[in-house]
């Protein structure tokens, strides 16, 4: 993680100076050949392909058809100048698909619209929330998206649409951009799931066995819930952007789907400000916890030297050196002395059993 900190930092240090709409890679550095995807489909026809050359997507711009192009892996920016010029797209947005340190956001420039937002999945290798920038433009007739990484939360929309399941071939390009948006959110809903599941189980740890690893543990959740929460709440702007941008390119049936989707990123946003506040009370509960494990045991030691202080003092009194003290010569004076201490002991003993305090 620190030698990717290290190469993005660097990558964004070369951006300074360089006039707008300049593209520079900022992201992971990677090496691999982007995959280049086309999807075009209208009620009756569907047809998807893999493609070499991104020329062989310029056709798609004024099909009659929705034409979904989905690029995976926006290192190489001279794909995405080419088919950003094809397109019509803007410098700066173009720019900002290949910045991939972009706040969540929607930009309408009135013959497309962009949309750029965060992707997140639970990795298999160290269980840890991870995040990928998604760039989406809406255009008149189709979609373009852009991913940082192949394999996403875009198979279902994808099966949905090899299947002709549900309404996604009867309607448009803006139904496509709604079902893409609607996939990544609900995938929040995973990851809220599973941070549900660790609070539990942190819960469940902190009244049997409070550890220090608990407390890491918890910092460790409370750093993942501030990223969750940067990723989450520009987002609600950025549906209520939709719902208010009043476009032609979104019609009007699509907009109820929106307000859905909006919903559920306010349910999301508002069960993330819970689980702070939870983790918050849980830290609190580990430092209860700390606290009263720590008196219990301060309890038990005081409790045994209460309980040694007579006797201590009985074998102090007769470990003194005097000459004239009667009971050094008496027969029965050591069994009486040990008769003398179990009875303390016991007496004291079910005094503390009956006061509970053992």
């Amino acid at each position: 993680m620190k030698n990717i900190n290290r190469n993005l930092k660097s990558r964004i240090s070369r951006k300074v100076g360089l006039a707008p709409g300049t593209l520079v890679h900022v992201g992971e550095e990677r090496t691999e050949k982007p995959k280049i995807t086309i999807i075009d489909y209208n009620r009756d026809n569907y047809q998807e392909k893999v493609v070499d050359n991104i020329e062989e997507c310029f056709p798609f711009k004024d099909h009659p058809t929705v034409s979904w192009i989905n690029i995976d892996g926006i290192h190489q920016v001279d794909i995405i100048e080419k088919l950003g010029k094809h397109f019509g797209l803007h410098p700066l947005v173009m720019e900002d698909i290949v910045h991939t340190t972009q706040r969540p956001k929607m930009e309408d420039y009135d013959s497309y619209i962009y949309i750029v937002l965060k992707m997140l999945w639970v990795s298999d290798n160290d269980h840890d929330v991870k995040s990928e920038q998604v760039s989406i433009i809406l255009g008149e007739n189709f979609v373009l998206s852009f991913q940082e990484l192949e394999g996403d939360t875009f198979n279902f929309v994808r099966e949905r649409l090899r299947n002709a399941k549900g309404r996604i071939r009867l309607m448009g390009a803006d139904y496509l951009a709604y079902a893409l948006l609607d996939s990544i959110i609900d995938n929040y809903f995973l990851i809220i799931e599973r941070v549900g599941d660790v609070i539990e189980e942190l819960e469940d740890e902190l009244v049997e066995n409070p550890e220090p690893e608990t407390l890491q543990n918890i910092h460790d959740l409370k750093k993942e819930m501030i990223f969750l929460r940067r990723s989450v709440w520009p987002l609600r702007e950025v549906i209520s952007g939709l719902e208010r941008s009043g476009s032609s390119l979104i019609e009007d049936t699509t907009f109820v789907f929106l307000k859905d989707i909006y919903d559920h990123t306010i349910q999301v946003a508002d069960s993330i400000e819970t689980y702070r506040d939870i983790l918050s009370g849980l830290l609190d509960v580990y430092l209860s916890s700390v606290s009263n494990k720590m008196n219990e045991v301060m309890k038990t030691l005081t409790i045994i030297a209460t309980i040694f202080i007579p006797l201590t003092f009985i074998a102090g009194m007769y470990g003194m050196n005097f000459s004239y003290m009667p009971e050094l010569n008496w027969k029965w004076g050591y069994p009486v002395v040990w008769i003398f201490n179990i009875i303390i002991f016991l007496s004291m003993y079910m005094y503390f059993r009956k006061k509970k305090w053992l």
